[in-house]
């Protein structure tokens, strides 16, 4: 877990996490924070060990803190932040020792992680999707009530 701990360490991940913490801060529903990426990176984990995919540990815990860093672009001016992500997440990847093939695959899942044709994929892509969507406990939310997010996408119960 060595790259994953630079990651965490590089200056331009860690000015993107203040990006987001800024844009985010006086926001009521879910953010976009280092408690959430973790969340996403350990249910994907669980799910790759039960459902035996076999997908690196490095590789679903940088796509799931990489997921959601330019979230702070969306909140400027409406870009699509799985786009923007997929756009910052090479260079901080190429710092910590990815190779080539292993950013495509990262950015890949980073890019699809809101295409819901992603969601049965047996793979990073199909992982990223998944654990997005379970890591929000709206059934314990205060917020929820006024989430924009439908009713059907909500997280009322735990499931696995």
């Amino acid at each position: 877990m060595d790259r994953i701990n630079q990651i965490l360490k590089q200056e331009l991940y860690q000015t993107y996490i203040e990006k987001n913490n800024q844009a985010e801060a006086g926001r009521s529903f879910c953010h976009h924070n280092m408690e959430h990426f973790l969340d996403v990176a350990r249910i994907a984990m669980i799910w790759n060990l039960e459902e035996g995919y076999g997908i690196q540990k490095e590789l679903i815990y940088a796509a799931a803190l990489l997921h959601d860093i330019g979230r702070w672009k969306q909140y400027e001016d409406g870009t699509p932040h799985e786009a923007v992500s997929a756009e910052l997440a090479p260079e901080i990847l190429q710092m910590c020792r990815f190779s080539d093939y292993e950013t495509d695959v990262i950015v890949e899942a980073i890019k699809n992680h809101r295409n819901k044709n992603s969601k049965d994929s047996k793979n990073l892509t199909g992982l990223l999707y998944r654990a997005d969507k379970a890591s929000r406990a709206c059934f314990c939310c205060r917020a929820e009530k006024d989430c924009d997010w439908k009713e059907s996408k909500k997280n009322k119960e735990i499931f696995v």
